[in-house]
């Protein structure tokens, strides 16, 4: 029997969903930087700049950048890691992994990079100091699976940083559900010639697991001390645990 799962709001098989957030990722990838500006006002990069502090990463460490796509928390660690450390960016969406390395190598910067798939890292245990994944949690089939892999290649004391759009304050519903769906995929439409891909974007947000769900789902996984800081009145949420 085919295991099913939700592409959006809408019930897929597992395989089907893969092939669909791929086709997703591809339509996107040249227009994700100016639509990312476009559809946070630029707030994407305050989060991210957060994050980076919030992971506690320093120089010498080795971090890796899980769904790191156009190379935005690659780029931010790598100013921190410094010449002793090491930050590998990885995807398992070809397009978008392109289009981060190339600027990577545009800017002079070299890094390792690699495409594999979150839910089978290939990388050893107890490797990584500092383990990313920003915006690509919620694009996963099984959550689970991909946090204990980030827990394995994790070193003892170790932290993983889970940067996700979760729920936001409840007074903010309406108008937050009007931009959601109706202003994202009009952009989408006319930026990118897309508005399916964000009206996906928009469903695939409302189908996320809450801040308290992941935190549970983190802390089944085997992460400890797990805590969250909600960002922009919740519509994003930087989740962190630590490996003991």
């Amino acid at each position: 029997m085919t295991n099913t799962t939700h592409f959006g709001f809408t019930t897929v098989s597992e395989t089907e969903k893969a092939r669909k957030v791929a086709d997703v990722f591809d339509s996107v990838a040249a227009r994700y930087n100016l639509m990312n500006d476009l559809m946070s006002l630029g707030l994407h990069r305050i989060w991210k700049k957060f994050a980076i502090e919030a992971s506690g990463v320093r120089e010498g460490n080795k971090v890796l950048d899980i769904a790191g796509g156009t190379a935005d928390l690659t780029n931010l660690f790598l100013e921190k890691v410094g010449r002793s450390g090491e930050v590998w960016l990885t995807d398992i969406n070809n397009s978008m992994l392109s289009i981060g390395r190339d600027r990577l190598l545009n800017e002079g910067k070299s890094t390792p990079v690699a495409q594999c798939d979150a839910e089978k890292l290939p990388f050893p245990d107890n490797y990584f100091d500092r383990v990313s994944v920003a915006f690509g949690l919620r694009n996963m089939t099984h959550k689970d699976l991909a946090l204990k892999e980030m827990l394995r290649v994790l070193c003892p004391g170790g932290s993983v940083i889970v940067l996700e759009f979760s729920k936001v304050w409840k007074p903010l519903q309406p108008f937050y559900d009007a931009y959601s769906f109706k202003a994202l995929p009009m952009m989408g439409k006319v930026i990118a010639s897309d508005d399916a891909s964000y009206r996906y974007l928009a469903e695939s947000i409302r189908m996320h697991p809450s801040q308290e769900e992941l935190k549970q789902i983190m802390q089944q996984a085997g992460f400890e001390r797990v805590e969250y800081f909600n960002l922009t009145a919740g519509v994003v949420a930087l989740h962190r645990g630590y490996k003991f």
